[in-house]
Order: C-alpha cells, then sequence, then structure tokens
C-alpha cells in the first residue's frame, strides 16, 4: 500500500478486513470544534475516532506529547486497530493532522500506513458514504514497538543534534512578528532554523501538491528532503506533515522535536532568534 492513497481507492476497499480507518481530526482550543461531536455526525464506514489529544502522555504538560509504547498499544486494541492492518489515516482539521495520526502509529510499530489524500473533505465533497454514531467493536491486536531513535529531545538539540532544523509554523511566528498562543512561550524559532510552513505542502482542496512542487519547497527552505533533518513546530503535529512530504521525496530519516516551540518558547534558557530565517 502506497502512503498517500486516493479517495477512490479507499472506496473500493471498504469492509476488507484487514483495513483500519482512522479519523486523526484535531483542532486548535477555542476553534469552537470538536473532534468526538464531528465523528459521531459523520465519518468514512467503518472509521474509528483517533484521539490525538486521549492518546497522550497526560503525565507530561507539554501538549498531545506522545505516550508510552504500552499505552498506545493498549489504546489501539481497545480501538479494535491492528499493528498488521492496513491503516488509512484522515483528517476534517486545517492543521492536516492525520500526519500525526500517521507518525504516531509508524513511531509504535505499524508499517503499512497510509494517509487520505484530501481526507474527509474531499470524501464529502465526491459524495461517497458517510456513517453516523460510534465507531463498531473490532477485534485487534498492536505488540507496540518504540523507534525512539526518530525522536529528538530539547536535551539533544541542547548538546548539538547537528542536523538543521526545519519549522512549520506560519512565517509570522516563526520571524516573531505575531505573538505565540501559548502564554509564557517567547515569540521567535530555534536559532538557526530553516522555515517551510506546513500549509505550503497542500493545494487549497487539502490534498497534497505534487513532488515536484514539493521538492521545489523544500528547495526555498534550503532544506534537502532526503537528507536528515528534524521538523519542529508549535507543538509536533503540524511538523509531521514536512515528516511525511520527505518521505513521499525519498526522504527516510528525517525526526521530529516533539516538544517543539511549545517546550523550547517557555524556557528562558534556550537560544532564540527573531526575524527569517
Amino acid at each position: 500500500m502506497d502512503d498517500l492513497i486516493s479517495t477512490a481507492w479507499l472506496e473500493q476497499a471498504l469492509g476488507e478486513s484487514d483495513l483500519a480507518i482512522v479519523d486523526a481530526s484535531l483542532f486548535m482550543p477555542g476553534s469552537g470544534r470538536d473532534a468526538a461531536t464531528e465523528f459521531a455526525a459523520g465519518h468514512i464506514p467503518g472509521a474509528r475516532l483517533f484521539d490525538i489529544e486521549a492518546l497522550s502522555d497526560h503525565d507530561n504538560p507539554l501538549p498531545h506529547m506522545l505516550p508510552s509504547s504500552a499505552a498506545f498499544g493498549a489504546a489501539m486494541v481497545s480501538l479494535g486497530v491492528g499493528r498488521d492492518d492496513r491503516i488509512v489515516v484522515y483528517d476534517n482539521s486545517p492543521l492536516r493532522s492525520a500526519t500525526r495520526g500517521w507518525f504516531m502509529l509508524r513511531q509504535f510499530g505499524a508499517e503499512r500506513v497510509a494517509l487520505l489524500d484530501g481526507g474527509l473533505a474531499k470524501w464529502r465533497a465526491e459524495s461517497r458514504p458517510i456513517e453516523t454514531g460510534p465507531a463498531r467493536p473490532r477485534p485487534a491486536r498492536f505488540d507496540a514497538v518504540d523507534h525512539s531513535a526518530s525522536i529528538v529531545t530539547k536535551q539533544a538539540l541542547l548538546g548539538g543534534a547537528d542536523l538543521p532544523v526545519l519549522d512549520a509554523r506560519g512565517q509570522a511566528r516563526f520571524d516573531g512578528s505575531a505573538p505565540d498562543p501559548r502564554p509564557g512561550v517567547a515569540a521567535g524559532h530555534i536559532s538557526g532554523a530553516r522555515n517551510l510552513p506546513f500549509a505550503a505542502l497542500y493545494r487549497d482542496d487539502g490534498t497534497l501538491k505534487p513532488e515536484e512542487e514539493l521538492r521545489a519547497a523544500f528547495a526555498a527552505a534550503g532544506i534537502d528532503p532526503e537528507a536528515p533533518f528534524i521538523a519542529s513546530c508549535g507543538s509536533g503535529v503540524t511538523a509531521t506533515s514536512l515528516l511525511f512530504a520527505a518521505r513521499r521525496l525519498g526522504g527516510r530519516d528525517a525526526r521530529l522535536y516533539d516538544g517543539s516551540w511549545s517546550e523550547w518558547g517557555a524556557d528562558p534558557a534556550t537560544p532564540k532568534q527573531v526575524g527569517s530565517a
């Protein structure tokens, strides 16, 4: 299964026994939107709600940080998502949060994970079938492992991770001309980081841009997508769009700074920079 699948492919595959579909929609606080409510009101048939907030490490004060492998595996079993399933992730969020679900599933050992190109918005626009109500029970086994090498910590960055950092936030938040929305978090970016806003990777309809346009976007940011780099953003969600796009271009060694600016910007001791890259 390809990393990026079409709505037509998914509709044809609906009902196949090894197919697991998850809705990984996530919304910013204050948006007035709720993922669980929207899921119950309408989702792709057979999907289950992959609640990024509920699946996070609640002992960590930072927003939606990765949980332990044991906690994640148990959560997937309760959802009916198996590690060996063909898993399709979609969202209906302006954050394109399906890539966070894609990353988490791969992080904990699932290998056949794909993103639905265009997500629920494209699915609905094409008048494809919709199901309402809660997800149906489904037996599953998910023996989670933790690929910790794909995660970078603040300590590693401060110690000199020796890899370029690419920030997925919008330019105004990156250069510090707009304040950070989180109280107590400074404006600006990690010193030396480059900027590639995640929204620049998508067309207006939410589908991923063609590979030549993705490659040009990385080049404009001064980053080789096929070489190792560290992706960062506000809280580890939109940075995963950079990781997904890099994988489409042949990159296999990009890493995520999960704490991202929520952690770095809140620490008065970390080196920060304002202005353009």
